[in-house]
C-alpha cells in the first residue's frame, strides 16, 4: 500500500492533483484545504496517502496533515459517508472545527459540506460524538516541502467558497476583515465578519 508520496507537483485540479515521482504521475484526490497547501507546479511536495483498492481501480487520497487523514478514516466508517463526502466535509471544516461542531451538536456547520444533508449530519453527530474528543485537531501538520500551512485566510476562503461565494470575490473581503481584527483573529470571527460584509454587498431583491 502507498502511504506517502514525495515528488514534483505536476498539476492541481478541482479535487485532485498529480504528483510526479521519478517520472510516474500519481493522481491523488484531496480536500481543498490540502490542495491549497501545495506549492505551485513544478515544486516538490510531500503528501500522506490513504490507498483504497477497489475491484476496478486503486484510488489514492492525499493529506497535508496526519490529523486530516485520521478524520478521513473515521468519517468513512459512518454509513452513507464515502470517500467523496469525507473529502467534502474536510474541505468545509478543519479537524479542529469538526471537533467543535460535533461537541456542540452543530448540524448546520456539517451541512455546509456538499453531499451532507440534514439526515446525514444527524448521523455524523450521533455516531462521532463519543469519538471526536479523542481525535487530533491538526496540530500535527505535515507541510508539503516548500509549502506553507493553510492560514486563517485560507481556511476562511475555503469555507466561504463552500457556501457558494467565488474566491476572487471573498479574497479582498477576508483581507480587510483580518486587517481590522488583527493577525491573531480567530477563524470563526473572520468568517462571521466576512459574511456580514458580503451580505451588505449583495444586490437587493
Amino acid at each position: 500500500m502507498i502511504a506517502l508520496l514525495t515528488g514534483r507537483v505536476d498539476q492541481v485540479a478541482d479535487g485532485s492533483c498529480v504528483i510526479d515521482v521519478n517520472g510516474v504521475g500519481y493522481l491523488v484526490h484531496a480536500s481543498t484545504r490540502t490542495l491549497a497547501s501545495l506549492p505551485a507546479p513544478p515544486a516538490a511536495a510531500r503528501l500522506l496517502i490513504e490507498t483504497q483498492v477497489r475491484e476496478d481501480a486503486i484510488v489514492l487520497y492525499g493529506f497535508a496533515e496526519s490529523a486530516e487523514r485520521d478524520w478521513f478514516r473515521l468519517l468513512t466508517t459512518v454509513q452513507g459517508v464515502g470517500s467523496k463526502v469525507a473529502l467534502s466535509v474536510l474541505s468545509a471544516l478543519s479537524p479542529r472545527d469538526l471537533i467543535g461542531a460535533i461537541a456542540a451538536g452543530d448540524r448546520a456547520s456539517l451541512t455546509r459540506a456538499p453531499g451532507v444533508g440534514a439526515r446525514l449530519a444527524v448521523r455524523l453527530l450521533t455516531e462521532l460524538r463519543d469519538k471526536a474528543g479523542a481525535m487530533p485537531t491538526g496540530a500535527s501538520y505535515v507541510p508539503a516541502q516548500g509549502a506553507r500551512p493553510p492560514s486563517v485566510a485560507d481556511d476562511a476562503a475555503s469555507a466561504l467558497v463552500n457556501l457558494g461565494y467565488r474566491r476572487p470575490e471573498v479574497a479582498p473581503v477576508i483581507a480587510r476583515v483580518i486587517e481590522t481584527l488583527g493577525e491573531a483573529a480567530k477563524l470563526d470571527a473572520v468568517i462571521r465578519d466576512a459574511l456580514k460584509e458580503l451580505a451588505q454587498k449583495a444586490p437587493a431583491t
